[in-house]
């Protein structure tokens, strides 16, 4: 006889996208426990925020937006990022009555009877759907060239990274053109002698980062979702804005930027034409990928690399419509997930009623979507 807790939903991870989903599964009605439970890997409230690097401020972040239901305090744009986003999170899941189960670590997700087997190290959740809002922190994505394991300097990805000191006088090569990527460049720009490495040119952008932008951004990213390919670049669709810090940075010759190259040496990189750089770290700032290794019994992925999305929103596997991935493609970003939070939590729970496959005694849809969340 199993032994398992059973829900009707099991959302997995606590960030921006988990913690929206919870907020409306209670406004339909659900109850932690019998109606959903939220398990998080981390340790405490704040989901990839709490490991950011010291220097990142609300100010600096690239966007920190509100969760429904209880607006960020924007007061203080100087406090640390990961000391505010946990702050603020914590206060939602008490707010709200989340009781986010933490840590708890999700081995996998399969199939069992007509719902899901979630086993986690803490015990195993029998549900009727799954919202994986594991994002991609825990997925630092290092790109494979010849002469890694030769080099004998430092190497570390950005998800490492905590502080310029660490780097003083020393000679820093940063690999990638992404947010981040420029960020930490110009950081450690101030404190050691720096080298930037791209693969692609980066293309520099004036103006704010407008509403008609950033929707050209999400249309690009969700076609891929929706085709079964693996998500794109945000980046590479809306370039970098140009802040004072970047163009003083430009002016310093901070941004002179260097193809990528070929291989790794004992002293450094070198280049296809022979030309040789010696550096004392490298600084990989390449990106995530999605943290999705405990869904891999589900078959999702697709003949294209990625995993066929659906839905208003593209969220919703299109192999397996009690799945959704918040977080994943187009609602990588923090106000993209409390929308995805939104469509997801209807849509699975519209697929639920429609095939009657609820755990017993869990109601799958609330009387009313207008149940108070507070609780």
């Amino acid at each position: 006889m199993s032994t398992a807790q059973r829900t009707t939903v099991v959302v997995v991870g606590a960030g921006q996208a988990g913690l929206s989903a919870g907020y409306f599964l209670r406004r339909h009605g659900l109850q932690p426990g019998s109606g959903f439970v939220i398990l998080d890997h981390a340790p405490r409230s704040g989901g990839a925020w709490q490991h950011r690097w010291p220097s990142l401020t609300l100010q600096t972040a690239n966007a920190v937006h509100d969760l429904p239901g209880l607006p960020l305090d924007h007061s203080r744009p100087q406090i640390q990022a990961a000391t505010a986003v946990p702050e603020y999170y914590a206060q939602y899941e008490r707010e709200f009555g989340l009781d986010v189960r933490r840590p708890v670590h999700v081995r996998e997700v399969a199939r069992e009877g007509d719902g899901f087997l979630v086993r986690a190290d803490i015990g195993e959740f029998a549900c009727a759907g799954v919202l994986n809002a594991t994002g991609t922190w825990e997925k630092p994505f290092w790109p494979r060239y010849p002469g890694a394991d030769l080099f004998a300097g430092r190497q570390l990805h950005a998800h490492d990274y905590r502080e310029p000191e660490e780097f003083a006088g020393q000679r820093v090569l940063v690999v990638g053109a992404g947010v981040t990527g420029v960020q930490l460049l110009v950081e450690l720009s101030r404190l050691s002698e720096t080298t930037w490495a791209t693969r692609r040119e980066p293309v520099f952008r004036d103006g704010p980062f407008t509403p008609e932008l950033g929707r050209a951004a999400v249309a690009v990213v969700e076609d891929r979702v929706r085709r079964g390919l693996p998500p794109g670049s945000v980046v590479s669709v809306t370039g970098l804005m140009w802040t004072p810090e970047l163009r003083e940075a430009k002016a310093r010759g901070v941004l002179d930027r260097l193809p990528i190259f070929q291989r790794l040496t004992p002293t450094g990189v070198a280049w296809e034409d022979g030309t040789t750089l010696d550096v004392d770290a490298i600084l990989w700032c390449t990106g995530f990928r999605a943290n999705l290794d405990h869904l891999a019994p589900l078959r999702l992925r697709s003949p294209g690399g990625g995993i066929t999305m659906t839905g208003r929103l593209a969220t919703q596997v299109a192999a397996e419509p009690r799945v959704h991935l918040l977080g994943y493609g187009p609602s990588a970003s923090t106000i993209g997930a409390n929308r995805a939070g939104r469509a997801a939590v209807a849509e699975l729970l519209g697929a639920l009623a429609a095939t009657s496959a609820t755990a017993p005694d869990s109601p799958a849809t609330s009387p009313s979507p207008d149940t108070a969340a507070r609780g």
